[in-house]
């Protein structure tokens, strides 16, 4: 990869280096040294330097007209030059230039704003992983030396074949009169110093942070980044994660505080639009990553040395590893060896294919029967150790209060133009973790009805309704839910898991929490992050033979009515493709079919020995 120099210019892209970066690109080990946002302080780092940031896209804004390349004339000379504006928030003058907007040499080109968060409901070992990683290859010489001006009080000093050059601020878009209805441009502004924004000329800032920053989980906030990007623009989709290489824009002029927005119609929407760049940074795409799920432990551009030694080293095991989180499991759920079973079925499940309305692959689980009495802080507990190895996931509890004030989904906000974010607006592979155990009979308001409706609507078709006031827009979602209860959940769960327990079981639940925390060694928590991953992205095929088993099978069942249509074919095809997976198999085995049936008639029996007050839906 060619060395980055603290001086590599958007203007050099086009040059033999430039071009050799690029293309260095395409290789992922070359992405590990650069440094990442999400990790590295602002102040660290030089405007217009080359940067990474890592997130989900929360928000698209609309589209963006820029001056690609303009004229600049010297001011009491007859001369002119062309300058580039791709990669580029502000314009580049020389002491005494000024743009010539009427230039016919001018081009006009589109981009468009991602508004990307780090990924909401990263835990803290990927978080702590990705810093080691952001840390490990940060090159020094792209970082502000401690003794520097930082945060806007110096103009940013120029590129070495540019010295003379400072950056000057005119608009984001273009030269401000493109989009007139949200940027107004004045020709007082064409001044002898250019377009530069007079930052005394402020306006009291009317948005705050936690609106700016717009995280779906406001006690886990994320951090955000605007990516502007130049071309694909039809590839990027909402609620998908993006791995971004660019160069970063944090000139303070940027900030709508910084501007004169008097003259402006809409004022929320011109600072919701102009964060501050030292809260919400900006960076302009070179090269965008699409990732398939937030592990970063299987992510070649993120690995660190010691991580892919071990990768290449340990050929893991998928039956082995699957046995031992089996025992794992086993230890957190009473020794209920079939609870175990569903509940791993759920961890390594995920959408793996679309058909007209039905989602396939999804297998949401209630495990109920929980003795809430004995064990009320049990669910948490559990869930405290599952989040040691899932890489993102987010625990609720079901109450009314929670359901009555929350945002469950996005909802437009056209005063600002901003899509404010719900707590089901995730990431792929996001666990959700319901703890049903302190649900009460008590009533639900209007936000609460419509909080019920947008996760039963989640959970049914793995589609998320955006509210747009006028009308609803379906995205694409990927959030495995489990919950635990007392009694069976009212919700539309694919298997209702009647956990056994007894009072020996219950005595020494303590006992077994601490021997399952014990038992995640660091070897066996690496094997068990991983594996939930690879069973999550393996290519699984059912051959000709054992279709005809299934279909036959099938067949016998509806006659012992032991199944009743093929919706419940689907949900046994689906647990018995995840057990074979978690045997080490890419193709449905007859053994995993076997069991998945065995399951199912050991579950409903389950079901009609229990009171009718606990499998009656709460």
């Amino acid at each position: 990869m060619p060395e980055l120099s603290a001086n590599f210019s958007p203007e050099q892209l086009s040059s033999l280096d430039g071009s050799a970066f690029l293309s260095s690109l395409e290789d992922p080990k070359c992405w590990r040294s650069i440094p990442l946002l999400n990790y590295t302080p602002l102040h660290e780092l030089k405007d217009i330097s080359i940067v990474r940031f890592r997130g989900m896209i929360q928000d698209m804004l609309d589209p963006e007209m820029y001056l690609e390349r303009y004229e600049v004339l010297k001011k009491d000379e007859n001369s002119a030059r062309m300058q580039e504006g791709k990669y580029r928030d502000c314009v580049v003058l020389n002491e005494g230039e000024q743009v010539n907007h009427d230039a016919k040499a001018n081009v006009h080109g589109e981009r468009r704003t991602l508004f990307v968060l780090s990924i909401p409901g990263l835990n803290d070992w990927c978080q702590d992983y990705e810093s080691q990683c952001s840390r490990n290859s940060l090159p020094q010489k792209l970082l502000v030396p401690a003794n520097a001006c930082v945060g806007g009080a110096k103009k940013r000093s120029a590129p070495k074949d540019e010295e003379s050059m400072d950056i000057e601020v005119e608009a984001a878009t273009e030269n401000g009169d493109v989009d007139s209805n949200k940027r107004k441009r004045t020709e007082d502004n064409n001044n002898a110093n250019g377009c530069r924004v007079n930052v005394a000329q402020t306006s009291n800032t009317v948005i705050g942070m936690e609106y700016h920053l717009n995280s779906p989980i406001p006690e886990r906030p994320s951090k955000a980044c605007m990516i502007k990007i130049y071309e694909d623009f039809e590839k990027y989709k909402l609620n998908t994660i993006i791995d971004v290489v660019g160069f970063l824009s944090v000139n303070p002029a940027l900030d709508a505080s910084a501007m004169d927005v008097n003259e402006f119609d809409n004022v929320n929407e011109i600072h919701a639009q102009n964060p501050p760049p030292s809260l919400i940074p900006r960076l302009h795409a070179i090269a965008v990553h699409s990732l398939p799920h937030p592990n970063p432990l299987l992510d070649e551009r993120l690995i660190t040395p010691l991580q892919e030694r071990q990768n290449q080293s340990t050929d893991l095991n998928m039956l082995h590893v699957g046995n031992e989180f089996r025992v794992f499991l086993k230890l957190c759920l009473f020794n209920d060896t079939w609870a175990a079973d569903y509940l791993l079925s759920h961890l390594m499940s995920s959408v793996y294919c679309r058909v007209d309305s039905q989602c396939l692959g999804r297998f949401l689980v209630n495990i109920f029967n929980i003795p809430l009495n004995r064990l009320p802080n049990y669910v948490k507990q559990v869930y405290d150790l599952l989040n040691t190895i899932l890489p993102a996931s987010h625990y609720i509890t079901m109450t009314a209060t929670t359901m009555n004030d929350a945002n469950f989904g996005p909802k437009k906000d056209y005063e600002t133009n901003k899509l404010v974010s719900g707590m089901l607006q995730l990431a792929p592979q996001t666990h959700l973790v319901i703890d049903e155990t302190h649900t009460k009979s008590e009533a639900l308001n209007s936000n609460g009805i419509l909080s019920m409706t947008l996760l039963g609507y989640v959970m049914r078709h793995q589609q998320l309704k955006c509210n747009f006031q006028f009308y609803e827009l379906e995205y694409d979602v990927d959030i495995p839910i489990l919950s635990l209860s007392e009694k069976k959940s009212v919700l539309p769960y694919d298997a209702f898991v009647p956990i056994e327990c007894d009072e020996q079981s219950i005595a020494v639940i303590a006992e077994s929490l601490n021997a399952a925390r014990h038992y995640l060694n660091p070897a066996r928590l690496n094997q068990f992050r991983r594996f939930l991953t690879l069973a999550k992205l393996v290519e699984f095929t059912v051959d000709e033979a054992q279709s005809e088993m299934v279909q036959n099978d099938f067949v016998e069942m509806r006659k012992t009515k032991a199944i009743r249509d093929a919706e419940e074919l689907h949900h046994l095809l689906v647990l018995a493709r995840l057990l074979s997976i978690a045997r080490g198999k890419n193709v449905l085995i007859k053994d995993a079919w076997e069991l998945a049936k065995q399951m199912e008639s050991t579950r409903q029996k389950r079901f009609e020995s229990l009171p009718t007050d606990i499998t009656r839906k709460q």
